[in-house]
């Protein structure tokens, strides 16, 4: 092998900390050149000590790529190393090239998980960057779109990203390694091909000769005004997103008074810390045109597998719409536990001498002789009505909005209900009834607490 080939992968390596050393690395062959190569060039780093595996993704779609399996099979036997065959079902819907690139992809995680590794290796190179950014252009990509094909992403590393398609074949040669030519790399149907084979090549012979050289530049570029967008976007989302297991709420003003493009990164990086595996890109410029419509959307919406909701000045990405609290038992005195929220409701009976009423929001106190030996906590229902203590009665409905409940809120808080009437919305307002007065014996206190 050309020790400059070799150098320029290393320099690669290093330069995205693709590798440490000594990581279990999962090498996607399909036979071509590029895949051949790539897996060559991780052999001869020897300095490395990674432990290689193939694996080889039969899509299905023509009838003899059977051929190319047993060709992989017998180069990694050859290069000693350890390979498997994965089958995967191509969707015929849309866009068949995406479905087989998402099915390959899948497929290449699963193995990824069972053997443990660290990393995945893909052969792109830098004529496919230039391909990818011209792509996108042509499709008018903004920024992210033409940062093209990150050399890093997750366990995924790209080390010949850097490195020119003419380089590889010589070393392959060199080394009388051979490969395959997938016939439908000059199918005409496919837009990728046209750019490779006749728009690439006019632009070369017409305008500039380092036109891929140039398309690498943009992209190199464009990927740093990306990487910078997502560092600020990052410190956005920690100062105004509050975060649980399930969602994440931000600020509705305060993603208004972003930026565009900043207050959509800010939307797009809680989508992914949420699990969505959606072409983020255009989702969170149109997940961000709805948030930020006027008047803001009323109902849920679902955008990239999250559910969206803004109510009450805030914004909601969760997995799931919020889920109501079902309907539970409180023995006086007892515990109920509320695992949905994370929170437990206590009932403690004591006696009234010396007893000082709370005036905090998590502790109320009511006249035991008044309230019945057994409480119920549940949600919100339809046309519940609420007499606030030392204020008129009125729907609860009303109350809660007036008190900027946001409405994915409004049927996970606890309502403690006795004997028909709602005593307390636990952590918002007492009710009326049931007062501590002087000629009280007993009190009967409830009280909100984290669930430990």
């Amino acid at each position: 092998m050309g020790l400059g080939l070799l150098e320029a992968v290393r320099a690669t390596i290093r330069r995205h900390a693709m590798l440490a050393g000594g990581e279990t690395v999962l090498v996607a062959v399909s036979g071509g050149a590029d895949s051949v190569a790539l897996l060559h060039v991780l052999t001869q780093l020897t300095e490395l000590s990674l432990r290689l595996h193939v694996l080889h993704v039969d899509h299905g779609l023509r009838p003899d790529a059977s051929h190319d399996a047993e060709f992989v099979r017998g180069l990694a036997a050859r290069l000693r190393v350890p390979m498997e065959v994965t089958s995967v079902t191509v969707s015929r819907g849309g866009s068949l090239e995406a479905a087989a690139r998402g099915a390959r992809y899948a497929a290449l995680e699963a193995e990824a998980e069972r053997l443990g590794a660290q990393r995945i290796a893909l052969g792109h190179q830098a004529d496919d960057q230039a391909e990818t950014v011209l792509m996108r252009m042509l499709g008018g990509a903004g920024v992210r779109g033409l940062a093209g094909i990150p050399a890093v992403r997750g366990r995924i590393i790209r080390p010949l990203l850097e490195v020119r398609r003419a380089e590889l074949v010589p070393t392959l040669r060199a080394a009388d390694l051979p490969w395959v030519e997938d016939p439908s790399n000059r199918d005409p149907k496919f837009l990728r091909n046209r750019i490779r084979h006749d728009v690439l090549p006019l632009l070369g012979a017409s305008y500039s000769p380092d036109v891929v050289a140039t398309l690498n530049r943009v992209s190199r570029l464009c990927r740093e005004s990306v990487d910078a967008l997502e560092r600020v976007a990052g410190r956005e989302l920690e100062r105004l997103g509050s975060s649980s297991r399930d969602a994440i709420v931000l600020s509705h003003a305060a993603l208004g008074e972003l930026p565009r493009q900043l207050s959509a990164e800010v939307v797009r990086q809680a989508a992914l810390r949420l699990g969505s595996h959606a072409p983020l890109r255009a989702w969170a410029h149109r997940s961000l045109a709805r948030v930020l419509a006027s008047p803001p959307p009323r109902r849920p919406f679902r955008l990239g597998g999250i559910t969206v909701e803004v109510s009450c000045g805030q914004v909601r990405l969760g997995r799931t719409p919020a889920r109501a609290l079902p309907t539970r038992e409180l023995t006086v005195p007892g515990v109920v536990a509320l695992p949905e929220i994370g929170r437990l409701v206590e009932a403690r009976v004591a006696t009234a001498t010396g007893y000082t009423v709370p005036r905090v929001l998590h502790r109320v106190a009511f006249d035991a002789a008044l309230l019945p030996s057994r409480l119920t906590v549940r949600a919100r229902r339809r046309g519940d009505r609420f007499a606030p203590f030392a204020a008129g009665e009125r729907r609860l409905k009303s109350f809660l909005i007036d008190e900027k409940i946001p409405r994915w809120e409004r049927a996970r808080l606890p309502i403690v209900e006795g004997g028909g009437r709602i005593l307390w919305i636990a952590g918002v307002r007492r009710g009326r009834e049931a007062a501590v007065v002087p000629t009280t014996r007993n009190v009967v206190e409830l009280i909100l607490k984290p669930l430990a």
